[in-house]
């Protein structure tokens, strides 16, 4: 075989081939079949080598070979991790020089998991057999390999967000007219800021003045000015105060770093292997994770533009609003980032960007009477014969709207009704101006549509009314839907559904549909804020409404007969019934909130079937895209009581109450009360002690009493209510096996960890599943949460306590790489530094395979053994060479590590301690074994023991 790349790595990876075959032996008959495609793939490998034996091969045939094997490497190192996943080696996962067998878990290994493995198992036989048997078609080929390569970048880019603002870009530019937007991107400032690396440019506005549509505009103009320029990232970021609850700091951060690593042409490995690390548990990336993986792909660029709009409009709860602000001058520090932000004038925002380069924006005249111009034609026709009122028309809007370019659409608008020369010119004396120019805007708008016909009016107040009260935005054909709706019928008419455009005209310029979502929404959040403030007047009837609307819906004879039983079946019920999911995940937040009882909602849940069918949407839950049977993870036989107590409607418990058992189960043995502690919903719980529920009853699932899930939620009034009634607070069940004070210190929060302490919970329980038994302790230290580690240790919890696998605290402090806890840890007893977990490996061990240089040094200072050995004779040395990382390697073998240690380094693991350095060690490797073999043994002693040649 003459091939260009390594020989080596052709023969490895026919090698790894044959160990993943080995890997399945003894496994369950569910592995069979990919066990079989495992063993053509080896077959094909083989069959390969000896085909291109002495065979030369043309350099883009060299280049595609390269491809193919690397593909194969790739999904059997991915099929070699999850059988680790599956099944544990009995003697350990370090011996691999050892007989060993793999001691099966009784886990379902996904359908869906298997299928993806399969198909790309077969798609890289397919790519072998192309060289083997077609003529080396390089074309059929590379689509092939490329078809795959994309197929799982795209999985990966999804798993990292399903938020896409590109959509909201689209819109938004949509709307510019054509031309403006100039001035800004003439200014000094603007030149400035994109000329120069590591600027911050702010742009603080008026509501109204066009902030949304002037960011469209740069982030179009760096897409264009830059778009032949290589290596170089933009990302954006549209907050929104309607879609606050998609707009957690974690979520606009994986935003971003699902933009940036969209624009690079592979997938970077950092991404990789947070995807790979969190995949196969099915867990989400901490902050700390997406964090350092976005700086390490920002860095990667030679400059990088962050723009983010309207800023204010971010969620301000839990600190969401600073917490991004902050991370994204840290990006700009550690990446060389350049900013542009927009908001209103708030003095909080305005202090973070003092100093920085500053453009206020207003709407210019010209732009004003650009899109004035443009929009003419929608006046009445007396008006297109007259270029003097025309003049006078745009003349008069600037003169009136102050900077507020809403404003001059909102005055045309206004306009667009009116019947003679005469109304025009009244209309033009009475624009308003100032800080009530909207409000006698929106009123006036209002007062448009009350002179409008019955029927129009009506639609419009129906739009309107729902769109302003909706929990969520929705999409203009759940709003039809839900508008079609007839109370006392049994299935929606859809000749009473509503046409879009009519529902948009007859709102008199209030509304409008955003392109590619769909969604149908006020023009401006200033509209939102006026129908808050105005609800009662204009909609005085809106939530009681909404109520009817959603349970008639529900109760429908399309949902009689309960649950589905399948995906398919659920996802084609979603797909016929488009008011279904608002209606099931939002009737009952309206209940809560409506002055007045509903006898519709009782109606509707005493009928089982149709609650069981409300409930499964409900409940349904698809966070990851390869999740099957996602429609029956939630439980069956979910009644009436059970569904008003999880939204909390206390009326409604109290009406289901006569005739129904307090402690009614559902298939999860869930009762009423759990599901009210889990929401946090004090008047249920209030309500449902007064009728003496079981306090620590628990679900079937994951054995957790309601005191359990009202901690994990950090609901304290409720924890606190269930207390003093007498709930147990070291409960647990045989689920999970945790208790409350698990649960809070899991989460890392402080003050619900010290309101169970001081009620009696025990700091040193330990989890009941005997696969896991660890502590609170273990539970903060493994998160990084160093003030609950630091509560638990005043309250005396065992430093030293050890966790099924034989791990201390300390060794998942160690291993997660979290420096404040293993401090705090150490200072409470340091003779844990000695302790060894069940594979004979010290919290040393675990720092160095991870290379955290500052915690193996923290661990040195506090005396840890650096010649101590695991069950397969090897240091921390062995371990941070292993996973080749650098900067530690150095710092241990510089220490007074036993000299054959480093013997048993160079010897076994040179492949992995090269491929760690950033420079050729080759030369350097081949001369230090061949000192250690014996050829000149002093030199090794006098050169390589302090790792001089390296430093």
């Amino acid at each position: 075989m003459s091939f260009g790349f390594s020989v080596g790595d052709f023969i490895k990876t026919v090698e790894l081939a044959n160990k993943v075959r080995k890997g399945f032996v003894g496994a369950p008959s569910q592995f069979n079949a990919i066990s079989d495609e495992v063993r053509s793939l080896s077959i094909v490998l083989l069959d390969v080598e000896v085909f291109l034996y002495n065979r030369e091969l043309r350099n883009e045939q060299e280049a595609d070979l390269r491809r193919i094997v690397d593909g194969c490497g790739n999904v059997l190192n991915q099929l070699e991790h999850t059988l680790d996943n599956y099944g544990e080696l009995r003697s350990g996962h370090r011996s691999a020089s050892k007989t060993v067998k793999r001691m099966w878990k009784r886990l379902k290994w996904e359908p869906e998991d298997i299928k993806q493995l399969r198909d790309r198992i077969g798609t890289n036989i397919g790519l072998l057999n192309a060289f083997f048997t077609s003529g080396l078609i390089r074309d059929n080929v590379v689509t092939l390999v490329r078809s795959q390569e994309d197929q799982g970048r795209q999985t990966i880019l999804d798993w990292i967000t399903s938020i896409d603002h590109a959509a909201q870009q689209s819109n938004f530019l949509s709307r510019r007219q054509p031309g403006t937007g100039q001035w800004l991107l003439v200014s000094a400032e603007f030149t400035a800021w994109v000329g120069t690396s590591k600027r911050t440019l702010f742009c603080p506005g008026i509501p109204g003045a066009g902030k949304t549509v002037l960011t469209s505009i740069v982030i179009e103009e760096l897409f264009t000015r830059f778009e032949n320029v290589g290596n170089i990232g933009i990302a954006y970021l549209y907050c929104n105060y309607q879609r606050q609850h998609q707009q957690k700091f974690e979520d606009l951060i994986a935003s971003l770093l699902k933009q940036l690593v969209q624009e690079q042409p592979s997938l970077p490995d950092s991404v990789k292997t947070l995807y790979n690390r969190h995949k196969d548990k099915r867990t989400r990336p901490s902050l700390d994770e997406i964090l350092g993986v976005l700086q390490s792909v920002a860095s990667v660029y030679s400059r990088v533009f962050i723009i983010v709009d309207a800023i204010d409009e971010c969620q301000i709860s839990d600190g969401h609003q600073q917490r991004l602000l902050s991370g994204l001058f840290e990006l700009q520090a550690k990446c060389n980032a350049n900013i542009f932000a927009t908001s209103r004038h708030i003095s909080c925002i305005e202090r973070e960007f003092e100093g920085c380069l500053k453009l206020a924006i207003r709407a210019s005249e010209e732009d004003v009477r650009k899109y004035l111009d443009a929009h003419m034609v929608q006046l009445p026709r007396f008006v297109a014969r007259s270029l003097e009122l025309q003049e006078k028309i745009k003349t008069d809007i600037v003169n009136a709207i102050d900077g507020m370019f809403l404003l001059a659409q909102l005055h045309l608008d206004s306009l667009t009704g009116k019947r003679s020369l005469k109304a025009v010119q009244t209309a033009l004396k009475n624009l308003v101006k100032g800080s009530a120019a909207y409000d006698h805007a929106y009123k006036d708008a209002m007062e448009r549509i009350n002179g409008q016909i019955k029927d129009q009016e009506e639609l419009a107040k129906q739009v309107l009314s729902w769109i302003t009260c909706a929990k969520r935005p929705l999409a203009a054909i759940e709003l039809q839907h839900a508008l079609g709706v007839e109370v006392g019928e049994s299935q929606l008419d859809e000749a009473n559904i509503p046409e879009i455009e009519d529902m948009v005209s007859v709102c008199a310029g209030l509304v409008t549909i955003d392109e590619g979502s769909g969604i149908i929404r006020l023009v401006h959040y200033t509209a939102q804020e006026y129908f808050d403030r105005t609800q009662r007047q204009w909609f005085p009837d809106v939530q009681a409404n909404i109520i009817t609307t959603c349970v008639t819906y529900l109760s429908f004879d399309d949902f009689e007969r309960g649950i589905c039983q399948s995906d398919n079946e659920f996802e084609q019920r979603l797909q016929s019934n488009k008011f279904y999911d608002y209606a099931a995940h939002n009737w009952g937040h309206h209940a809560r909130e409506a002055s007045t009882s509903c006898d519709n909602v009782m109606d509707f849940l005493r009928k089982q079937a149709h609650v069981e069918a409300s409930s499964q949407v409900l409940m349904a839950s698809k966070r990851y895209s390869d999740e099957t049977k996602y429609s029956q993870k939630g439980p069956k036989q979910m009644t009436g009581l059970h569904l008003a107590a999880f939204f909390g409607v206390g009326n409604v418990v109290l009406g289901l109450l006569n005739g129904n058992h307090p402690d009614l189960k559902d298939s999860h043995s869930r009762t009423p009360l759990l599901w009210a502690a889990e929401r946090g919903h004090e008047n249920v719980v209030k309500l449902l002690l007064d009728q003496g529920v079981g306090l620590d009853l628990m679900d079937s699932e994951c054995g957790r009493t309601p005191l359990s899930w009202a901690a994990k939620n950090v609901h304290h009034v409720v924890v606190q209510l269930l207390l003093e009634a007498g709930a147990d607070p070291n409960a647990r069940g045989e689920g999970y096996g945790e208790s409350a004070l698990h649960l809070a210190a899991g989460i890392g929060n402080k003050a619900m960890v010290y309101q169970l302490l001081k009620a009696g919970a025990d700091v040193n329980t330990r989890v009941g599943n005997l696969r896991s038994n660890e502590s609170a302790l273990h539970r903060a230290a493994a998160r990084g949460h160093d003030e609950v580690v630091g509560l638990l240790l005043k309250f005396k919890a065992d430093v030293r306590a050890k966790d099924y696998f034989g791990w201390t605290a300390l060794h998942r402090a160690a291993n997660a790489g979290y420096e404040k806890v293993v401090k705090l840890l150490l200072e409470a007893d340091v003779a844990v530094v000695v302790d060894k977990n069940e594979c004979e490996a010290t919290a040393l061990h675990l720092a160095a395979l991870g290379g955290n240089k500052a915690i193996v040094e923290q661990l040195i200072e506090g005396n840890a053994d650096v010649e101590a050995r695991c069950q397969d004779g090897w240091t921390p040395l062995h371990w941070a060479a292993e996973d080749t990382q650098k900067s530690t390697f150095q710092f241990l073998f510089k220490t007074k590590t036993d000299i054959e240690a480093k013997k048993s380094v160079i010897l076994k693991a040179p492949s992995q301690i090269s491929k760690s350095m950033s420079y050729d060690l080759d030369k350097l490797m081949a001369s230090m074994r061949a000192d250690v073999r014996g050829e000149n043994p002093s030199l090794f002693a006098t050169r390589y023991a302090t790792w001089e040649p390296f430093c």
